[in-house]
């Protein structure tokens, strides 16, 4: 039997969640994409040091804290959330590390945020972590608290794991073993634990759901979510990571050009491996 359970796999993901996104190529046009909707769409925070108005982030899923690290050097007050007891501790030893005072993390889960309604300025919910709820009523009420803890009108920030994505993985990486997945996952995006007992040979990664463009997008507006554009994180990439890996710096260049270029287009979200919603609550 597989264990799938997310908390348990992040407890055992351990420090890499922290260095996956600067791993390769493509998981850093994930974080460098998803920076830049940060710095366009943040409101502006007094500067670093300052204690006046501090402008207060909320990162759900925050996991080891790349992002929560990255916005409290920009002057941001972040408050960190996740699942796993080992990311919560890794959070807090990165902000020490890095000298960034302004990251408080604590566990806690998407489906009840612990905090009074409106409490944020924004919010965070990176890396795909509304992805692990799979079950669509779970999952309604988790995007449903996103926006509560939400100030009107503040941006809200989700990225989610994208499906069609996640059936070329398998296509790529483990079509002998997993392709009685393909079927099922295709058409509702649920990759579970009990359908990896059933249907594939070997362990299972976290489970998940697969989102296409517009099902992501009506799920958020379903829940109260004015969406104001899509992202394809790593969209041409996607899938790329051993290739552009060996490839030369020219090539790489080239092909984040590419990817910053297409990363609107609605054929480029549904194809990435991780596609970002841009929100106001």
């Amino acid at each position: 039997m597989a264990d799938m359970d997310p908390r348990s796999y992040y407890d055992e993901f351990g420090e890499r969640e922290l260095e996956r996104l600067d791993r390769d190529p493509v998981t850093r046009m994930e974080f460098e994409n998803t920076t830049d909707y940060l710095d366009e769409y943040l409101p502006e925070t007094a500067s670093v040091g300052s204690e006046s108005d501090p402008v207060r982030v909320l990162d759900v899923g925050g996991a080891a804290g790349r992002y929560a690290c990255w916005l409290a050097e920009r002057g941001y007050e972040v408050t960190l959330v996740d699942l796993s007891a080992t990311q919560v501790d890794l959070a807090r030893e990165n902000a020490d590390e890095r000298g960034v005072a302004r990251v408080t993390a604590r566990q806690g889960d998407v489906r009840d945020l612990d905090f009074p309604a409106d409490e944020f300025d924004a919010v965070c919910c990176l890396g795909g972590p509304l992805s692990h709820v799979v079950d669509d009523a779970e999952r309604a009420t988790a995007m449903a608290e996103l926006r509560r803890v939400a100030r009107p009108d503040a941006p809200v920030f989700v990225s989610v794991i994208g499906r069609v994505a996640m059936l070329r993985d398998v296509l790529k990486f483990a079509l002998e073993d997993s392709h009685g997945l393909l079927v099922p996952v295709a058409e509702d995006g649920d990759y579970t634990e009990a359908r990896v007992d059933e249907l594939a040979d070997g362990e299972g990664w976290a489970e998940c759901h697969g989102f296409r463009a517009d099902e992501f997008e009506a799920e958020l507006a379903d829940a109260g979510f004015a969406v104001e554009t899509l992202v394809g994180l790593e969209n041409v990439a996607s899938r790329m990571k051993r290739e552009l890996a060996e490839a030369d710096e020219a090539a790489v260049a080239d092909v984040r050009e590419v990817v910053r270029l297409l990363r609107e287009d609605r054929a480029a979200v549904d194809c990435s491996e991780h596609m970002l919603a841009v929100c106001r609550a």
